[in-house]
């Protein structure tokens, strides 16, 4: 990834008209209750969105509640989730997470920052997913491979470090679309700001992105 950084106009600019492009983005994953999210975005880590949505159905007919997480046979949770990648550390952190919801928080999934963090398997990112999507919650923006990669690209942030990139679009983007700013910068990365080559010659944004880190010539 390039250091060069786009101006603060500029990198407002190019974060309005993505928002304006994809209006419908939204988060990935399928889910109908805080559990299931908290069970499908713990699962979700280096697996393909399709992968999950593939595996969590029969999931969540088969436990339906933090009691039937918990008290699941660690081997047979990672059976059922055997398609997704690092099945066996996923379902220990399911189950010890389900057993300090029940614990800690009565059985409900948590609904501050402080508290879903504590859970295994749940980082800064995955609580701000939870959070959102779940409780509508918006304290901060969720960090994923996309919004490391495209901003950076962009020229909207020049670190690599989650915490600091999602501190630098706090600063650029207007609170109400931090809610789903992730799922914007998702959908043009697989639209046009592809990981190997980037479609830069249809990009809404070709006249300010700094391509950091591609060819100028694409």
């Amino acid at each position: 990834m390039g250091d060069a950084v786009l101006g603060e106009a500029k990198a407002k600019e190019a974060i309005a008209r993505l928002i304006k492009e994809y209006p419908d983005a939204k988060y990935y994953l399928n889910f109908s209750t805080p559990l299931e999210l908290m069970v499908a975005a713990i699962i979700s880590a280096q697996t393909k969105d399709a992968v999950v949505n593939s595996v969590t159905p029969q999931l969540f007919k088969k436990y339906k509640t933090p009691e039937a997480y918990s008290n699941a046979d660690e081997g047979e949770l990672a059976k059922d989730i055997s398609r997704v990648a690092f099945p066996q550390n996923k379902a220990r952190n399911i189950i010890k997470a389900c057993r300090l919801v029940l614990e800690k928080h009565g059985g409900n999934i948590p609904k501050d920052m402080g508290s879903l963090v504590a859970l295994p398997g749940i980082g800064r990112k995955t609580a701000n997913t939870i959070l959102i999507n779940a409780f509508g919650v918006v304290e901060g923006i969720p960090v994923d491979t996309w919004v490391i990669r495209v901003p950076g690209r962009i020229g909207i942030t020049s670190s690599e470090d989650p915490e600091l990139i999602e501190n630098d679009l706090m600063k650029l983007v207007d609170k109400s679309h931090w809610h789903n700013i992730a799922y914007v910068f998702k959908a043009h990365g697989h639209n046009v700001c592809q990981s190997r080559i980037p479609i830069c010659s249809k990009c809404i944004i070709n006249d300010i992105c700094m391509r950091n880190g591609v060819a100028k010539s694409k």
